[in-house]
């Protein structure tokens, strides 16, 4: 019974801390930052790694977002690790953003696509279907929904890709500069300690 108990409360606390972090987020998003700086990598591909993470996470692919975000890094020549941390972004806070930002922007690109077919503007019109429409069980009420979501989320993506390579890079680089100068300075310093021992 205790066991059970036990079981019950790890669960609890895990399915928390996926949507509110025990740290805090300020401290979680530092941890994050932190984790980033220290890969060794070059700042391309940590950048790649992060933005190739992030950009997927914008897709509702609830449960692929790794291993698309591993995809992505292979072919961008992203660090594997930066974009598993990369997928972070994407998280049951920021999910219903991307959603209705994905949904608003199919719905204008299926408008403009199709501005003779009624039925496709009328499915991307239909914004209130948008809560009911993923709850509900009729496929039928979701596939549109879902369509009208994959393709908005492509330009969200673009952008979040390019957004966070060329942030992440320039921090990556500046933190990499920043260390070999101290390490320079570092063994500066110790090599004329050495020579007066000798």
């Amino acid at each position: 019974m205790q066991h059970n108990d036990r079981h019950k409360r790890d669960w609890r606390s895990r399915l928390r801390d996926v949507v509110w972090p025990r740290m805090g987020i300020r401290r979680y998003v530092t941890y994050l930052q932190k984790r980033v700086l220290r890969l060794t990598a070059s700042p391309h591909a940590i950048g790649a790694g992060v933005a190739s993470g992030a950009a997927v996470s914008v897709f509702p692919l609830i449960g692929l977002h790794f291993f698309l975000g591993f995809v992505l890094a292979f072919f961008t020549r992203g660090n594997m690790l930066a974009a598993a941390i990369g997928t972070a972004w994407g998280n049951p806070l920021t999910f219903p953003l991307f959603f209705s930002l994905s949904y608003q922007f199919g719905a204008a690109i299926l408008r403009r696509l199709f501005p003779d077919d009624p039925t496709a503007v009328l499915r991307a019109a239909d914004t209130e279907a948008l809560s009911g429409g993923l709850l509900s069980l009729d496929l039928g009420a979701i596939l549109p929904l879902f369509q009208t979501m994959m393709i908005g989320a492509l330009p969200v993506a673009v952008f979040t890709w390019l957004f966070f390579y060329f942030i992440v890079r320039a921090l990556v680089s500046g933190f990499q500069t920043a260390r070999r100068i101290r390490l320079e300075r570092r063994r500066a310093q110790m090599s004329p300690a050495r020579a007066s021992q000798r």
